[in-house]
């Protein structure tokens, strides 16, 4: 009830400079309640129609929520988007948009990309990435099969360290599952004897690629830092596992090595976690490119948010995020249930993170 009360009460606002914050944050509350009527959708719509003259950050926010909330009904602002602006960032929201569910408009995508950043494609993570996704589409994704698991899954891989796995599915509309192996190689198992295993989502609220802010879990090696307990509402007091990827933090931290006096990150230095059977196994490099892009603050928690909100999604009960790991959790202000309380006692067993 407070949220659509606020929903109201920013888009009320004049889509001026001063009231940009307002905005997006109705965009957000909107995102997350999956919410629409007649009011928010015109003021949506003017929104749409004024975006051209908006700040970058406004851009991207609403283009987030158009990706959720609104598919294919603002293509024409969003083209127009694509030919005036020169922010990078801008251009991989609005392509992105421009190109949901519409394989039609993936060519005309890659050749205004060539044209307006052509030069940019080697040097520009953000860029590069969005023509790789784009070309990606026109092809046949590169999936893993029983070969791939069978080297992941061996005890020299990573080698005597605690590593948490979570296997995703290509339709991050459905949950994944998550094992943890302890340093032995061996895994940590339930009462049953049976492997431990947790449901976990990977899914944004937004659904976007991996490789913008707030879009899908990128996959990949991650750096597991210990526990936390989160501040916000939403993911409430259960402890969560703090993730670090490759340009997130530097390769000192990342590979906790000292010795190390080169700062700067390498695909070559990422690939040296690989085993050498994975080394060119490109599905496994989206943390690295996700990371130098600038994505962070991605961690795997449990969930207050009320999963009614998604109720007929191929998810439900999970409830998806702004680009973690999601366990389900049940609470009627105090927690009744909590899968994540069952994996962070299960990384407790294989000695901790």
């Amino acid at each position: 009830q407070n949220l659509t009360r606020n929903i109201k009460r920013d888009l009320d606002h004049s889509i001026k400079t001063e009231y940009e914050d307002k905005w997006m944050d109705a965009f957000a509350s909107l995102e997350l309640l999956q919410f629409k009527n007649v009011y928010v959708d015109k003021r949506i719509n003017d929104a749409f129609d004024s975006l051209q003259f908006e700040s970058e950050d406004f851009k991207r926010s609403l283009i987030q929520l158009g990706y959720s909330n609104y598919e294919g009904q603002f293509k024409k602002p969003i083209l127009n988007l694509l030919n005036v602006t020169n922010d990078a960032h801008v251009f991989a929201y609005a392509a992105e948009y421009y190109i949901q569910h519409d394989s039609s408009k993936i060519i005309p995508t890659i050749q205004l990309l060539d044209k307006k950043f052509g030069a940019l494609l080697d040097s520009n993570v953000m860029l590069n990435q969005l023509a790789i996704h784009l070309s990606s589409i026109l092809q046949k994704e590169q999936l893993a099969n029983k070969k791939v698991f069978s080297v992941l899954l061996r005890k020299d891989f990573i080698e005597g360290q605690t590593v948490l796995y979570s296997f995703q599915r290509k339709n991050r509309d459905f949950a994944g599952l998550a094992i943890i192996r302890k340093g032995d190689g061996t895994f940590v198992k339930d009462s049953t004897g049976s492997i431990l295993n947790v449901p976990q989502l990977a899914r944004s609220i937004s659904g976007m690629p991996f490789y913008l802010q707030y879009g899908n879990t990128p996959q990949g090696i991650y750096r597991m830092n210990g526990f936390g307990v989160s501040m916000s509402s939403f993911i409430g007091t259960t402890p969560n596992v703090q993730l670090q990827m490759p340009g997130e933090v530097n390769k000192q931290i990342f590979f906790s090595d000292s010795t190390i006096t080169d700062s700067v990150w390498q695909l070559a230095d990422y690939q040296k976690l690989l085993p050498e059977k994975l080394k060119n196994y490109h599905p496994l490099f989206e943390s690295y490119y996700a990371g130098t892009a600038g994505r962070s603050e991605i961690i795997c928690h449990g969930t207050t948010i009320n999963p009614d909100y998604y109720f007929g999604k191929p998810y439900f009960p999970h409830t998806p995020s702004e680009g973690c790991l999601t366990t389900i959790e049940a609470w009627n202000g105090k927690r009744l249930s909590s899968n994540q309380q069952i994996l962070i006692n299960g990384l407790l067993q294989a000695g901790g993170v």
